[in-house]
């Protein structure tokens, strides 16, 4: 633990949403929500305007569309994403060799180890600048927490949600956390938090007052005393710098044993869908599956299947969960279940969400789509080559510039032609198959324009 708040932890503010609404101008203040687009898309990110209606990431998309039918839907575009990731990322450079990102939108940054801070007034100074800088050069917002550990500079950027700076100082941990809900600690998840609620404790302060010995007694040796050390307020994990993940995973332990098979393959599904969550998150697409099956006995089981590319389909990954259980005996009850994908790569255009290329319908911004302001004839029936346009997407028309997809289905595209620093554009209709509408390439969010 630092005496000095110069633990930085950046987080950037509904990421993938903000940046598409950064870059269309007739998205600005209204519900945005990014992820995958078929039936079992889940969430990727919701604006704050969305997030008003009850939408948050990680929810099934048909969820979201009944909680905000009149939000604006869009796929992901992750080569966008990262490229203002790439931006972030070097403004954290400046002020830091030591600097861990967590994901395309979150780091860690040791501002001690840069020289840039040793007390609170200059720790807050780097992180203002930080923030002025963000919006400079990406044209988004970032919230900024700064504190003597990660674990409570994390909690400090959450509180400074949206667009703000939290400094918590040092020697103030216990009364911060003390009231707040256990689950605000790392490692405590649904089911840890529910195994704590039935033993009395709700609060990190329960946490503490119970001691050591009896964490222990209910969660093992390794998770009792690391959540102890935790609610005393102590962190000691230090900023790792260029941390690459060679894996992603996740798992649940139940406190009861699962014996119910029907059971057992739901919670694997769940589990692979939230595993695809964070891969996306994480900016990857991965070849290996594996399934993590702890039995009533405390044996663990492992299996893996190599497929033949990368994915990040949570489709693709759920059903080779699936196929694993299938060869995993769960007779006497299973306690823990855990779902990974490793031999990660960067996304490709092909991997990114790839359900989103089943055919959409709907209009993605919940409106009709409109009328053709350039009249084109529909065609007789589209044929089998006919191209698909993702919502949100990028495009280019001979005649009237860069513009993004709004919505497409029955022949038709609707594109709504604006660009970052114009007035919100006009809607225009083509056939799908329109020789003078082409892909297009995102434009930048701060000093572009044409």
């Amino acid at each position: 633990m630092r005496s000095a708040p110069t633990i930085l932890h950046l987080d950037m503010d509904a990421f993938f949403a903000a940046a598409e609404q950064a870059s269309k101008p007739s998205l600005r203040g209204k519900p945005v929500i990014v992820g995958g687009l078929g039936p079992r898309g889940v969430v990727a990110t919701a604006s704050y305007e969305a997030r008003r209606f009850g939408v948050h990431s990680a929810m099934p998309m048909g969820q979201a569309r009944r909680l905000a039918p009149n939000a604006a839907y869009l796929v992901p575009r992750f080569a966008f994403y990262r490229s203002i990731s790439e931006q972030v990322m070097e403004l954290l450079g400046r002020l830091s060799p030591l600097v861990e990102p967590l994901s395309l939108d979150e780091a860690f940054v040791d501002l001690e180890a840069g020289g840039v801070a040793d007390d609170s007034g200059s720790a807050r100074a780097a992180g203002e600048r930080l923030r002025v800088d963000i919006l400079a050069t990406t044209g988004l917002t970032g919230s900024v927490g700064l504190a003597g550990s990660k674990m409570i500079a994390k909690i400090a950027s959450e509180e400074a949600k949206p667009d703000g700076l939290v400094l918590i100082e040092p020697g103030t941990e216990r009364e911060l956390l003390g009231p707040r809900s256990v689950r605000i600690l790392p490692g405590v998840g649904p089911a840890t938090g529910e195994h704590l609620r039935r033993a009395g404790m709700t609060t990190v302060t329960d946490l503490a007052e119970a001691g050591e010995d009896e964490l222990v007694r209910l969660l093992g040796r390794a998770h009792g005393a690391s959540l102890y050390r935790m609610a005393q307020g102590y962190d000691d994990r230090p900023v790792v710098a260029e941390r690459d993940a060679k894996s992603v995973s996740v798992e649940d332990t139940f406190d009861v044993d699962l014996h119910d098979r029907v059971r057992i393959r739901t919670e694997v599904e769940r589990l692979a869908e939230r595993c695809v969550g964070r891969l996306r998150g994480s900016g990857h697409s991965g070849r290996t599956i594996v399934l993590k099956v702890r039995r009533y006995d405390f044996s663990t089981l492992t299996r893996s299947e190599t497929l033949r590319g990368p994915t990040d389909d949570p489709v693709v990954v759920r059903e080779a969960a699936g196929r694993l259980l299938e060869a995993v005996d769960t007779t006497g009850g299973v306690r823990l279940l855990g779902v990974g994908v490793s031999g990660l790569a960067d996304y490709t255009q092909e991997d990114l969400f790839a359900q989103a290329a089943e055919a959409e319908s709907a209009p993605a911004v919940g409106e009709a789509v409109a009328p053709a302001e350039a009249s084109a004839p529909e065609p007789e029936a589209p044929g089998p080559l006919e191209r698909h346009w993702a919502p949100g997407h990028d495009v280019r028309h001979a005649v009237y510039g860069a513009g993004w997809v709004q919505g497409s289905g029955v022949g038709r595209v609707t594109v709504r032609f604006e660009e970052p620093g114009s007035e919100p554009g006009r809607v225009r209709t083509f056939a799908v198959d329109d020789p003078e509408l082409e892909p297009g390439e995102p434009l930048p969010l701060v000093g572009g324009g044409e």
